[in-house]
């Protein structure tokens, strides 16, 4: 009997935390990008010289959605790295030298120079 009893008022609130914490983590997820937006909005747009140092993609689900990152390095040495479009990842290679223009973290063109 105790048990039982337990068990009926344990799940409840057990699954009323686990309930908070996902929609929690999703609010903070959703603000945390609005933010980033508002702050790349607010950035200049710069256009610096830049190599493509490394490519690499991420995949979600079963193949369903893939997505393109790109790092490139600037004349200081600095690296960053960017999530870019498909279409834009194929027409990079590693090595390329260019003109790199970004908005804050929001990658806007890559303009090779040979």
């Amino acid at each position: 009997m105790f048990f039982g009893d337990l068990l009926f008022n344990f799940v409840p609130i057990f699954i009323g935390v686990i309930f908070i914490i996902v929609i929690g983590t999703v609010l903070h997820m959703i603000f945390s990008s609005i933010k980033q937006g508002a702050k790349n909005n607010t950035s200049p747009t710069l256009t610096v010289p830049a190599k493509v140092v490394t490519k690499r993609t991420s995949v979600f689900g079963d193949h369903t959605r893939t997505t393109y990152y790109t790092t490139f390095e600037v004349e200081s040495g600095d690296r960053m790295e960017f999530q870019i479009a498909g279409e834009q990842y194929g027409l990079l290679a590693e090595d390329d030298l260019g003109l790199l223009t970004f908005q804050g973290t929001r990658f806007i063109t890559f303009e090779r120079k040979y």
